[in-house]
């Protein structure tokens, strides 16, 4: 399918092109680029004009550039601009014009991706759904979302985060959505904010980019919610919450096993239950705001529910596996990676749905243990040190066995935890890798989990090659 051609790029963006192309998809980095792209020469770590040429090699059909790079050939296709950031973001506002889809735009401190993802599942069963590619919902992730969306498709699910106030409101009116839903607050980047409350106030900022009858969606339980349900009645859209508390979209219970969570919610005189499997708590409350967009969308909800069920956490944001230490003896133990990110409210969760696991008895009698190893959680601001050791006062952390610490901020948790609990606490996630034998025993259930640059995936990455095998049947 043709995406893009240098006639119509050249329109949105106001570039020149000397040749005709036509593109297929849209790319900004040589390792994933596919034949048929077009290439985004963006200036980021790296300045994106030095990979035109190894692009255009990879087979992609044009380059989108400010200037003709050294070792491009002249008659190379080019699609040049006066600056490659702002001809992206018009290149997305051209595609959101051009597409037919209902918009969904979510954002929250917690759980943007994971939620992404579930309305991917959930719409798909409705129609052809477009999503933002992995964490893509910063200044250029939310316009490269967009240029790439097909113009029949029928949704589209777009992610919105931020680092600094006044991120949000601009690419929100960049998405235009018809639903805009806000996951959750907590502490997360506190140190551009300072205060929960204008963190608040900058993820209530996506209900600005609404379109007209629109809805809004945002959690009604938190001590912040008055701050969103202002922000979603002053945008002039249909207001729907979500949680306990909801008369709209109101969690009746949750239960879970080892093996799965079961939502049961209420919306109307309707009673809903959803099955996710592997997930925490954490999850639920995101499945619940999904069945809030369903409804806002008005699709058939025993259908949303269904579809909810097939969605599993990914790497790094809860996968749960087993790893066999010894395939002929049954001896495992059960790997939990949720390390791509981590705040006060993510970090919580996840240690309440380890507590709630049952580790494996062994054939030698022997119970198996909880484990968390825990990284830095970041951009905290002035709070970090009584952030991390308030960690310690997490209730469910009483369930939780020995808990290892990684990098300097954990210092502070390490410090405060009972010696029966504390474990290893070391400088660096490489110095924990090392020792990954050390750390765990068949029956063991273990939770890694850490700020995505404090580098604990290494540690999972090490966990994971412990793994000698499927069991033989």
């Amino acid at each position: 399918m043709t995406l893009w051609t240098a006639a119509d790029a050249a329109r949105a963006t106001g570039g020149h092109s000397a040749c005709d192309w036509q593109a297929t998809g849209i790319s900004i980095d040589t390792r994933s680029l596919q034949p048929g792209d077009l290439f985004i020469a963006l200036t980021a770590a790296r300045d994106g004009h030095d990979f035109v040429a190894q692009a255009l090699e990879k087979g992609a059909t044009a380059a989108l550039v400010s200037y003709r790079p050294e070792g491009v050939a002249e008659d190379a296709p080019l699609l040049v601009v006066p600056d490659v950031m702002q001809a992206l973001t018009a290149l997305g506002a051209a595609g959101r014009a051009r597409a037919k889809a209902r918009v969904v735009a979510v954002t929250g401190s917690v759980g943007k991706t994971s939620t992404k993802e579930m309305l991917r599942e959930m719409l798909a069963e409705f129609g052809v759904t477009h999503a933002a590619e992995a964490s893509f919902n910063n200044h250029w992730g939310v316009p490269i979302t967009l240029a790439r969306l097909d113009p029949a498709a029928d949704f589209a699910v777009v992610e919105i985060g931020m680092n600094h106030p006044g991120e949000i409101a601009p690419l929100a009116c960049l998405a235009r959505p018809h639903v805009a839903m806000i996951t959750t607050i907590a502490p997360a980047h506190l140190e551009a904010f300072g205060a929960i409350e204008g963190i608040a106030h900058e993820k209530a900022s996506i209900f600005k980019g609404l379109e007209p009858d629109a809805h809004a969606i945002y959690p009604c339980d938190l001590p912040t919610s008055p701050i969103l349900a202002d922000a979603a009645q002053s945008s002039g859209a249909t207001c729907l919450s979500f949680g306990a508390g909801s008369e709209q979209v109101r969690l009746h219970d949750m239960t879970r096993t080892d093996a799965a969570l079961v939502l049961r919610a209420q919306i109307g005189q309707m009673r809903l239950a959803v099955r996710l499997v592997d997930a925490g708590a954490h999850f639920g409350m995101n499945a619940l705001g999904c069945l809030a967009v369903a409804q806002a969308l008005d699709l058939d909800l025993p259908r949303a529910a269904l579809a909810l069920g097939r969605w599993q956490p990914p790497a790094g944001r809860g996968l749960r596996q087993a790893i066999h230490l010894d395939p002929v003896e049954g001896a495992e133990f059960t790997l939990i990676d949720d390390a791509f990110n981590a705040n006060p409210a993510s970090l919580e969760a996840a240690i309440e749905m380890l507590s709630q696991l049952t580790p494996g008895d062994t054939q030698t009698g022997r119970m198996g243990r909880r484990i968390a190893i825990l990284g830095d959680m970041l951009e905290l601001g002035a709070q970090e040190q009584a952030l991390h050791a308030a960690v310690a006062d997490y209730p469910a952390l009483a369930q939780v066995d020995i808990v290892h610490c990684v990098g300097p901020r954990m210092a502070a948790l390490h410090d405060a935890l009972p010696p029966p609990q504390r474990g290893y606490h070391v400088k660096g996630a490489d110095d924990l890798a090392e020792m990954a034998h050390q750390l765990v025993a068949p029956g063991d259930i273990v939770l890694v989990k850490g700020s995505k640059s404090s580098f604990v995936s290494r540690v999972v990455d090490r966990l994971r090659h412990l793994d000698t095998g499927q069991p033989q049947v």
